[in-house]
């Protein structure tokens, strides 16, 4: 109902004018002012709304300006409008609803929250890219990016230590290491672990997230002051615009994004993107990516692993098992040769350098699948991982 009432707005309006102004600039009015309120609309809401007022006001808020329009214009043409007083009898019911919306949307936001997360929520924040919410129930502090949960601190130490240790572990001269993405600061804390690196970029472009895993107590505790350490350095910036401006090279690096659920988030896992970064491993660096779960997303890992070939490189695919999202994959890229370490940091709970060596051989049911490399002009990913993942939600 609402696209068609959008696709009657147009047709409307110049109905409306066409007695006032000749056809030409009927329909140049209209499409001009059309386009500059959808411009406006659209970046005013992500920029300016969404972070201040939520996204539940923001909601209302273009509601309760549709209504106090909708309202005016049965003053506007109160001459042609047999109902004009039941139609602002309407209009005023709306608005005192959508007033009553707006007062109470905290708790409306609060009520939907408790419903989808089992356990407390400490801390539930929009910034500009995303929803942040922080969950508590005694020991178990979890994070969860638009209602994805991207850790639990009960076991995000083997999901962080499978991420980082069998590649940097395996570069003693590393001394320089990028991470793109993991604004939690947790990737960052096992690479701390290795006395010999001296300088760490991390990249997110999300600076809420960085400053929130920089400054709230429980989550600097989890990542061990690891923001606050002069060998790291923090940029919030979008990794793919960054890595094209930016000329230094970098021993390691690890790639910490979401999974690819849709289109903006896509364009970091296809070959232009794995390319780019390629270009700021040394020669005999290497570099590791999350690349979802091989037994859920079987397909959609092995995309991953596909693009990486794709784009040149040595492709070394692993998998471990994290409880909180059972089997996880990991594709480690390199320029040359790999051979899984012999050693790691005494510090780790999880790895050992057995099960290190054990973590590229996979079952027949997570085995190699036939696929598609994900492209920029077509992410073949993104639809893998949307039909993988209703499959399992059905």
């Amino acid at each position: 109902m609402v696209g068609v009432l959008v696709g009657l707005e147009v047709p409307l309006l110049m109905r409306i004018l066409r007695d006032r102004f000749d056809f030409k600039d009927v329909v140049s009015n209209v499409l001009t002012f059309d386009y500059l309120g959808a411009l406006a609309a659209s970046l005013a809401f992500p920029v300016l709304l969404v972070p201040h007022l939520g996204l539940v006001r923001s909601a209302v808020l273009f509601g309760l300006v549709n209504a106090s329009i909708a309202l005016w214009s049965t003053y506007i043409f109160a001459d042609v409008l047999p109902t004009k007083r039941t139609l602002r009898a309407a209009s005023v019911f709306v608005l005192v609803l959508l007033g009553v919306g707006m007062v109470t949307a905290g708790r409306i936001t609060d009520t939907a929250e408790s419903n989808i997360y089992a356990d407390d929520v400490i801390f539930a924040r929009d910034s500009r890219y995303q929803r942040i919410v922080l969950t508590a129930w005694k020991d178990d502090l979890r994070l969860f990016l638009n209602a994805h949960l991207q850790f639990s601190s009960r076991d995000e130490y083997r999901y962080h230590e499978a991420l980082v240790h069998p590649g940097l572990s395996t570069l003693p001269a590393a001394r320089r290491v990028l991470v793109l993405g993991g604004g939690d600061g947790l990737a960052v804390r096992e690479i701390l672990k290795y006395p010999g690196v001296e300088h760490v970029t991390l990249v997110d472009l999300d600076p809420m997230m960085t400053r929130l895993f920089t400054t709230h107590p429980m989550l600097t505790r989890l990542n061990e002051h690891a923001f606050t350490s002069p060998k790291v350095q923090v940029i919030n910036a979008d990794a793919f615009v960054w890595l094209d401006q930016n000329a230094d090279k970098y021993d390691f690096a690890v790639v910490d994004f979401p999974d690819p659920n849709n289109y903006s988030i896509g364009k970091l896992y296809t070959a232009a993107f794995y390319r780019l970064l390629a270009r700021h491993i040394t020669d005999g660096g290497a570099f590791v990516v999350q690349s979802t779960s091989p037994l859920f997303a079987r397909r959609s890992f092995w995309s991953i692993a596909e693009t990486l070939k794709s784009a040149g490189l040595n492709t070394y695919p692993y998998h471990v098992y994290v409880p909180s999202f059972g089997e996880w994959g990991y594709v480690l890229a390199t320029h040359g040769q790999y051979t899984p370490p012999a050693t790691l940091p005494d510090s780790l709970r999880f790895l050992t350098p057995a099960s290190v060596a054990q973590s590229f051989e996979f079952p027949r049911d997570m085995g190699p699948v036939a696929v598609r490399p994900n492209r920029l002009n077509d992410q073949i990913l993104v639809r893998y991982y949307g039909e993988e993942f209703d499959k399992i939600n059905r």
